[in-house]
C-alpha cells in the first residue's frame, strides 16, 4: 500500500512540474497539492484607472435669435469658422417685405419734410419782402402826416397812406402766422421721419437676424439643424450649432470613487487611450478633482479633469478614453503574487509568505511594499528571486 502511494505521488509530481505545483502527504493520509509561484524581479507600479470622455475646453452654443424656417446651411461638423461668419440663413421673404415697406415709409416722410422746408424757405423770403414793404409804408405815412397837418396835402391822401401801412402790416402778420404753422408741421414731420427711420432700423435688424453667425472663432463640433427645418426661440429650443473655441487644447473628464480621488493630486501626469487610435497613447496633466454635485451609492462622487494637448487635432470631442495615472513605480522590484501574502498555514503575526522546507510549509517574515493588484513588492525579504512560494492549496483524498 505504501509503495502504491509513493508511486502515485511521484507520478503526480512529475506531471505537475510544469504547472508550478507540489504534492505532499499529510499524516492523515491525504495528498496535499500546493500551488507554487516564484519570487521575481521586475517592474511594478500602482496606478488609478478610470474611463471618461474627451471634450473641448470651451464651447459656445449657437441658437436662432428669431423663429423661422432654415433656408440654407453653410457650416457642418469640423468646419473652422471665424467670428461673424454665416453658419445658416433663415427664410427672409417676410422680413425683406417689411424692410421694403419701412423704406418706402421713410422715403415718403423725407419727401414731406423736404416739401415743408422748401415752402418755409419761400415764406421766409416773402416775410423779408413784407418787412421791407411795412418799413416803406411807415416812412411814407410819417412823411405825409406833417404835410397834412400843414395843409399841403389833403386828409384823403393821408388816409390812403395810413391804409397802405395797415395793409402791409396785415400781410406781414399773415405771413408770420403761416410760417409759424409751417414750422410746427415741419417739427411734426421730422418726428414722423424719425419714427419711420427707427421702424426701418428695426426691420433691418430683424432681417439681419435671419443670418445665423458664429459668435467667435472656432470649429463646429455639433450641428443640430437641417435645411427646411423650422426652428424656434426660447428656453426649450435647442442649440443649432456648437462651436469649440480651440481644439488644440482639450479636456478629459472621468468619474472616480472616493478612494481613488483621495490618492490623486493636481499636476500628476496621466496617460490614456481612445478607441479611434488603439495603438497610440496620449498624455495629459491632472488639473482638478471636483466633487460631484450628485452623489449616489452606485455613482462616482468625484470628477477627474485632465488637461490634454492636441496639437495634431487627432482627438475630437466625445471620444471615449481609458485613463491611467501612475501613483508609484519601481523599475526593478522584488515581488510575489498577492496570493502568496494572503495564504495562511497558521496565524503568524505580521506579513509572511510561505515556502516548502522538507515538504512542509515554512513561514518567512517579509515587509511588503506597493501593490499593483496582482503582485506585491517585497521591501525586505530573505528570499532571493527564483524562490518558489506557496500561493494556494487543494486537497484530494489519499488512496
Amino acid at each position: 500500500m505504501k509503495k502504491t502511494i509513493f508511486a502515485t505521488v511521484v507520478l503526480l509530481l512529475v506531471a505537475a512540474a510544469g504547472a508550478g505545483t507540489w504534492y505532499a502527504l499529510r499524516p492523515d493520509g491525504e495528498a496535499v497539492r500546493y500551488r507554487l509561484a516564484k519570487v521575481e524581479r521586475g517592474p511594478i507600479e500602482v496606478a488609478v484607472a478610470a474611463t471618461g470622455t474627451v471634450n473641448a475646453v470651451s464651447t459656445v452654443q449657437v441658437s436662432t435669435p428669431i423663429p423661422g424656417q432654415v433656408k440654407e446651411i453653410y457650416a457642418d461638423f469640423n468646419t473652422p469658422v471665424k467670428k461673424g461668419q454665416v453658419l445658416a440663413r433663415l427664410d427672409a421673404t417676410g422680413y425683406e417685405l417689411r424692410v421694403n415697406q419701412a423704406r418706402a415709409d421713410v422715403d415718403a416722410a423725407q419727401g414731406a419734410v423736404a416739401a415743408l422746408r422748401s415752402s418755409l424757405q419761400a415764406e421766409e423770403a416773402d416775410l423779408a419782402r413784407a418787412n421791407a414793404a411795412v418799413a416803406a409804408a411807415e416812412r411814407d405815412f410819417e412823411r405825409r402826416r406833417p404835410l397834412a397837418e400843414k395843409g399841403f396835402i389833403s386828409p384823403a391822401e393821408l388816409a390812403r397812406a395810413r391804409a397802405a401801412l395797415e395793409a402791409a402790416r396785415e400781410n406781414r402778420a399773415a405771413l408770420q402766422a403761416q410760417i409759424k404753422a409751417n414750422e410746427t408741421q415741419l417739427a411734426q414731420g421730422g418726428a414722423v421721419l424719425k419714427q419711420r427711420e427707427a421702424a426701418l432700423r428695426q426691420t433691418q435688424v430683424a432681417l439681419e437676424r435671419t443670418f445665423i453667425r458664429a459668435p467667435e472663432d472656432g470649429t463646429v463640433i455639433l450641428r443640430n439643424v437641417d435645411t427646411g427645418q423650422t426652428v424656434a426661440t426660447g428656453p426649450q429650443a435647442g442649440a443649432l450649432f456648437t462651436i469649440a473655441h480651440d481644439l488644440r487644447e482639450m479636456r478629459l473628464e472621468a468619474a472616480l470613487d472616493a478612494a481613488d480621488a483621495a490618492r490623486l493630486r493636481a499636476g500628476m501626469n496621466a496617460s490614456f487611450s481612445v478607441d479611434a487610435f488603439p495603438r497610440r497613447t496620449f498624455s495629459g496633466e491632472v488639473r482638478a478633482i471636483r466633487e460631484s454635485p450628485q452623489k449616489g451609492e452606485s455613482s462616482a462622487a468625484y470628477a477627474l479633469v485632465i488637461a490634454v494637448p492636441n496639437p495634431d487635432l487627432a482627438l475630437l470631442p466625445g471620444m471615449s478614453a481609458k485613463v491611467r495615472i501612475v501613483l508609484e513605480s519601481r523599475a526593478d522590484a522584488l515581488k510575489v503574487p498577492n496570493a502568496a501574502l494572503t495564504w495562511r498555514r497558521t496565524s503568524e503575526p505580521g506579513p509572511h509568505i510561505w515556502v516548502l522546507a522538507n515538504g512542509a510549509p515554512k513561514a518567512v517574515r517579509v515587509r511588503p511594499g506597493i501593490n499593483d493588484g496582482v503582485s506585491t513588492e517585497l521591501v525586505q525579504s530573505p528570499l532571493p528571486a527564483g524562490t518558489e512560494v506557496i500561493v494556494g492549496t487543494a486537497t484530494t483524498p489519499g488512496s
